[in-house]
């Protein structure tokens, strides 16, 4: 299979595709999907690469995205590879001095930002930053605050007038394997990010590996960008669609998600977890809501297809023709309702990373014919290092490893790995360097786990693994997944290093508490009273023991906290990837955590 470097792919897929859509985007979710084609594709690259060259971006220049996804995003992107020079996206939520850090770190000059807000940010950092000298708007409807800014659409201009063809042409034809493509900053639970160099060689052989992996990506697949695109799932899923001729929808803002979908019905689409506990809390709520009569057809669906798709298609047996004749009623009553009813109807490939998909979940979908792709990976391993194939897998596991990539268990169980989709190093970072890395070269994950057969199965963090007081260690992340089945519990912290018992902070669902206050005749003035009250805790309680069925003693919940507000990106309790920042929790909720393990 030839792997055609970033800086030719958009012109040869538009010599391939021509007025075929490549991407789809739009600025309100009342508005119609504006379509843009292969060659309408290509020819914004390039004018956007000789608009860049004008602009006296040189080869290796890092350049920052800050933005919401946008088909700007990826014209820019494949503008830079065309320049030889380096992408540096950042999270449309983060804040100036993360802004600040970044653009300092990677010595950004030039900065392309979406909105009003993330300008105005971009202002105030250009205002203190030594290096930041101009701003480029995707947003016409932006206020420009001063003489070094220019909307995208005036410089996309300049650069269809530019003459500078034959440089760009020249700088195109000497891009090689080992030139920088992106510095993604990773989030990071404490301290700051570390930006992670992936040159053109880890995109190219994540490319050809999950070609090889997945050939049900092709141009006749379409695809929605939901996750932000400074995400390396998203950004390297995007890549791979555009590589394999895959139309992209662009979701601009994640909240319109759910409508989108609905609108768009993809055929692909990937998520983190936290998507799909919520597809499956609204479905089980549904339930709920039955008749006994229909909970009873719903439950004979449910082993009817976990019976068709778990026991036979996954293990590659052919159901017998009674199975399948039961399949299709229980698919016409139950799961084709269903999958319409969210709009994944036309579903072929749903990948999900990024954290821990519990296996009921993972089972339940799988069941209902919703092809989930479970997998594990991380911003240094150009994504993935694992992942479910159609047939084969195993639950319990994040799937088979990836094609000519080496993983080993190396001391307390870390998940280590070495390979082509490998990253280099940390930029300018060799303190963090030195660490990341085993003397045979193998990268440290910090995941524990181990291998059986050819899939990896997580336990948990190793940063997160803590020990209670009596020496009992606790993996949270296994708890923590379990309780946000429940629909009343949104969010957990769970908590216990070095104490003698397992406590949490919970963000539990208001509307269902205070539906269950009503029920009860539960009398309280407002919310912060209606969680302290005794029947709530107790009801509480009472779903977290549930919850907790079947786990060892020294890992149950002996009490928790109920907290008005959850946990947000905004409120600093969450990195941009929505991984909690325990450091930050443990802090901010000091006087609820003293008080559960006061005598």
């Amino acid at each position: 299979m030839e792997t055609l470097h970033f800086a030719d792919l958009i012109q040869a897929q538009a010599n391939k595709y021509g007025d075929k859509t490549a991407l789809n985007h739009r600025k309100s979710i009342q508005d119609a999907w504006t379509q843009i084609s292969w060659k309408s594709f290509a020819a914004q690259v390039t004018a956007m690469s000789k608009a860049l060259y004008e602009l006296g971006v040189n080869e290796g220049d890092r350049i920052g995205q800050f933005s919401n996804n946008m088909a700007e995003n990826l014209i820019v992107d494949y503008a830079l590879f065309a320049n030889r020079a380096v992408v540096v996206p950042m999270y449309a939520t983060s804040t100036t001095p993360q802004i600040e850090f970044i653009v300092n770190d990677s010595e950004i000059a030039l900065l392309f930002v979406g909105d009003q807000l993330q300008y105005d940010i971009a202002v105030e950092v250009m205002e203190h930053s030594r290096f930041l000298k101009k701003i480029v708007v995707f947003d016409r409807e932006v206020a420009l605050k001063n003489d070094r800014t220019i909307y995208f659409e005036e410089l996309l201009e300049q650069g269809y007038a530019s003459s500078r063809h034959f440089e760009v042409q020249n700088r195109m034809q000497e891009a090689v394997e080992s030139d920088l493509a992106c510095i993604l900053y990773t989030s990071g639970t404490t301290g700051n990010p570390k930006g992670v160099m992936m040159p053109h060689s880890c995109l190219n052989e994540a490319i050809r590996v999950h070609t090889v992996r997945i050939p049900q990506i092709n141009d006749q697949q379409t695809s929605i960008a939901f996750l932000p695109l400074s995400h390396v799932f998203e950004r390297m899923w995007c890549y791979l669609c555009i590589a394999r001729g895959v139309q992209i929808y662009i979701n601009l803002r994640p909240i319109e998600i759910t409508d989108a979908i609905k609108q768009v019905r993809p055929t692909m689409m990937c998520a983190v977890p936290r998507f799909w506990e919520k597809v499956y809390a609204a479905v089980q709520g549904s339930i709920a809501k039955m008749t006994p009569f229909k909970q009873g057809i719903v439950a004979w669906a449910l082993a009817t297809g976990k019976k068709y798709n778990i026991d036979y298609l996954r293990l590659e047996k052919v159901p017998p023709f009674t199975l399948k004749l039961k399949y299709l009623i229980a698919d016409k009553l139950i799961y084709a309702k269903v999958k319409k009813t969210i709009g994944i109807e036309r579903a072929v490939l749903f990948p999900v990373a990024g954290a821990k998909l519990s296996d009921e979940i993972n089972l339940f979908l799988r069941s209902m014919g919703i092809p989930i792709v479970y997998g594990y990976g991380l911003t240094e391993s150009t994504a993935s290092v694992s992942f479910f194939d159609h047939t084969g897998y195993e639950f319990g596991t994040v799937g088979k490893i990836i094609p000519d990539l080496e993983v080993k268990i190396g001391p307390d169980n870390e998940i280590l790995l070495k390979g082509k989709t490998i990253f280099p190093g940390y930029y300018k970072n060799p303190t963090a360097n030195e660490t990341a890395f085993t003397e045979d070269g193998f990268f440290r994950t910090g995941d524990a786990g181990y291998i059986r057969g050819e899939s990896i199965i997580l336990t948990d963090r190793i940063k997160d693994l803590f020990k209670t007081s009596y020496g009992k260690y606790i993996a949270p992340q296994e708890i923590e997944t379990r309780l946000v089945l429940d629909q009343c519990i949104e969010q957990v912290a769970v908590i216990g290093d070095e104490k003698p018992y397992v406590t949490a902070i919970i963000a539990p669902s208001i509307p269902d508490l205070v539906l269950y206050a009503e029920k009860q005749k539960i009398r309280y003035k407002n919310i912060a009273e209606l969680l302290v009250h005794p029947a709530i805790y107790n009801y509480m309680e009472q779903r977290i023991q549930r919850m907790q069925a079947g786990m060892a003693n020294h890992e149950l919940i002996k009490k928790f906290a109920l907290i008005t507000k959850p946990f947000s990106i905004q409120g600093g309790e969450l990195t941009n990837t929505l991984k909690l920042k325990r450091a930050v929790i443990l802090q901010r909720y000091k006087v609820q955590i003293d008080e559960m393990y006061a005598l």
